[in-house]
Formats: C-alpha cells, structure tokens, sequence
C-alpha cells in the first residue's frame, strides 16, 4: 500500500485552516505547528524538538537533528505518515489527522523512537539514550533506541508502554496502553518479544522474553505471555492460554477487544 504525503498533507493543512476559522483562540498555535510549514516533516520536526526540548537542550538543536534526520533518511517520512494513517483508521478518537500529530502522545513517541533509533543505528548512542530518557519524562513511554519497529503502528494511549532493547515489532501492529515487551529479567543477549504483522496488543499486557507472538495473533487484556503465540489466535488470562482462534487475519485492524471463546482448541502438531 502507497501514501501519499503530500495529498496527507495538503489534507491537515485545510483540517488546521478549518479549525483556525471555527476557533480563534487556537489560530496562533496551529499556524506555528501546521499552517505555516511547507511540508509534513519540518511541521513534525518543530513539534517533536519543542515537545522534547528543555532548558538544558533547546529546541531549536532538536530540531536541527530531526531535519537532518529526515533528510538523510526520508523513509522516515513515509514511516511517520503510515503511522498518522494507522491512527486514524482504527482509532475512534481520532477525527482528523492534525489532531493525531499535535495531541496523541502515543504518535508522538513513536516519532521520537524512529529518531533514536536512527541515531543508535549510526553510532551516536548517547544521543540517542537522550532522546530515549526525554521521551520517558515527556510521554511516559519507554523504547529502547534498539528495538525495531516497522510502520503502520498504533500506539494508543501509550502511557507506561515498555518495549526492550532486543524486541521486534513487525508491520501493521496495534498496541494499547501499559503494554510491556520486556526481559524476563534473568537473561543477556536476544532476550525480548519478537511481534510479527498485524498483531494486536491489548491494555496491560506484559509479553516477557525471546517469544514470538505470530502473524496475527490477538493478546488479551491484562494477560502474562511467556511463551510463543501461534499465528492467528488469541490468547488471554495470567500466565496466557490459547482460547481461540482470531476471528479475523489482522486483529490489528480491527481493535475488537473482546474474545470469543468458541473453538478453543489449539493449533495441531501434526
């Protein structure tokens, strides 16, 4: 699937200008944010480095890296636009893509992340450890700069959201709020989640060690996964069980939080 970023765009800039004429106590603030940027990135750049920035590192550096960032690596334009799409489309609260980009913290984080782990990609892991520890005050999410993660992702809510230093989150993935993929605390080296395409995550799930959790699975709410999840079922409860099937191929997708409970038989091993 192609995304048109400029289309994208143009869309958010008349979305801003809309609201600019409906509300006139915000006009200023979208202007400095949206209106008045030439492009998606230098609007993404100016809000992540102001959302980030302190007084002990101006905005204004930040926002020198996170230019030259998306100029040297444009993919993460197109990354960032798939995950405001993403958003969108599943999330019932998100109206309007302006919205998801100025006030979802769960976007913004992820943003922050591409960032770091570009910078860790190229060596500069204190910087990137910087972005990593502003990203943990600011939005109360905590991802490795080493953690990869693909696009199409949402993040929702993200409060507390944890992902470790050697997880893997595949493409088209949907992750809600006090999510953890971490260690199990005894181990070194490859020791996190691995979540393939088009998993869904449910709120206060912990994902614990090197487990898979296959292409299209679904993880119940509040449950302790600590071993792998077959592609396409659902598991729920502490520590997690298979109880079914998904009841479609992209749980992420969806965002259908409840289980149904039919069919509970596992995968066969034949």
């Amino acid at each position: 699937m192609g995304i048109d970023i400029k289309n994208i765009w143009s869309t958010m800039t008349s979305e801003a200008a809309n609201e600019c004429v409906h509300d006139p106590d915000i006009r200023i603030f979208l202007e400095q944010h949206i209106t008045n940027h030439d492009d998606f990135s230098s609007s993404l750049a100016m809000l992540l480095s102001v959302k980030l920035g302190s007084k002990h590192f101006p905005p204004l550096v930040l926002q020198g890296l996170f230019d030259d960032f998306y100029r040297h690596f444009p993919a993460a334009v197109e990354y960032a636009v798939f995950d405001l799409v993403a958003t969108k489309e599943r999330d019932p609260a998100a109206v309007h893509y302006f919205e998801i980009m100025l006030f979802m913290k769960g976007y913004q984080a992820l943003q922050a992340y591409r960032l770091s782990h570009w910078l860790w990609e190229k060596g500069r892991k204190t910087m990137a450890y910087f972005i990593q520890n502003r990203m943990s005050e600011v939005f109360a999410v905590d991802i490795h700069p080493a953690a990869v993660i693909g696009k199409g992702i949402l993040l929702d809510h993200a409060t507390s959201l944890v992902i470790g230093e050697t997880a893997v989150v595949e493409d088209n993935v949907s992750i809600l709020h006090e999510v953890t993929l971490g260690g199990t605390g005894k181990e070194t080296g490859d020791r996190h989640p691995k979540v393939r395409k088009s998993v869904m995550i449910g709120a206060g799930a912990k994902i614990l060690g090197n487990v898979e959790i296959g292409e299209g699975a679904k993880v119940g709410a509040g449950s302790v996964v600590l071993d792998d999840v077959p592609p396409h079922y659902t598991v729920v409860g502490v520590p997690a069980q298979i109880v079914c099937k998904t009841e479609v191929p992209e749980p992420s997708l969806e965002m259908n939080q409840q289980v149904v409970t039919t069919g509970t038989e596992g995968p066969s091993e034949g």
